[in-house]
């Protein structure tokens, strides 16, 4: 389908991944794809929001119009969520979370669009989780200390450090491998569905966009800030 294409199995069949364009870069062949595209297009589309948002908020009435009760059904929701699941810590991660929601939702949800989603892209999920690991690693060694840490790798013998030390690394490849597959997973279904029925995929293949783009979508987007949030209270502890 041409020089630019970085994944097609099939003439028939579109993945999405596709070069837009290319540039060297020390020596090295560097492609601009549509992923990158996306991403650009969700970070418009939020930075749009949030300007918006914060215009109407700092004219905020008693009495308010539909977008400003669409902004606050959001602020109150995530405010909530955090809050059930962090208690008294939620004020200090409302933001990450929060960001992180909007983010990868408005991502997973973007197939509805004709987009190719971020998240479909291994390269946006690993971030994400590595992200989230370097928050839960801050947090650990800022209320637990070193010796907590240190005894935390140890339990509950010393012989068990190395599986625990394991099972921390595994944090972020779980969190970022299950979010890329779930999604990926439903972007080559719907790619085989328009590619091997061709016109026969009119009208029904809505409602598979519906489960995968969007139900599905805000499941996963869920999961990852829950188990976010659980890691992070985990690291804090009682504290």
């Amino acid at each position: 389908m041409g020089q630019g294409i970085l994944l097609s199995a099939d003439s028939e069949i579109d993945f999405m991944i596709h070069g837009i364009f290319s540039y060297s870069f020390f020596g090295h062949t560097v492609w601009i794809t549509t992923t990158h595209v996306c991403v650009l297009i969700v970070f418009l589309i939020l930075i749009g929001f949030g300007i918006a948002a914060n215009r109407t908020m700092k004219k905020a009435s008693d009495v308010p119009g539909a977008f400003q009760n669409v902004v606050e059904l959001i602020v109150e929701m995530l405010d909530n969520m955090v809050k059930g699941s962090m208690g008294s810590h939620a004020a200090k991660f409302a933001n990450y979370i929060g960001t992180i929601f909007i983010f990868i939702l408005i991502s997973n949800i973007s197939g509805l669009f004709g987009l190719r989603p971020p998240t479909a892209d291994y390269g946006v999920t690993l971030p994400l989780g590595l992200i989230t690991f370097t928050l839960i690693f801050y947090n650990k060694i800022k209320y637990q200390k070193v010796s907590g840490f240190l005894k935390g790798l140890c339990d509950p013998w010393p012989i068990w450090a190395p599986i625990n030390i394991i099972g921390d690394v595994a944090v972020p490849i779980s969190l970022s491998l299950r979010l890329f597959a779930n999604v990926l997973s439903g972007t080559v279904m719907m790619a085989l569905v328009y590619g091997l029925l061709k016109w026969f995929a009119l009208f029904w293949p809505a409602a598979l966009h519906v489960y995968f783009d969007l139900f599905s979508g805000a499941i996963q987007t869920y999961v990852f800030c829950m188990l976010t949030m659980t890691y992070i209270s985990d690291a804090i502890g009682e504290n």
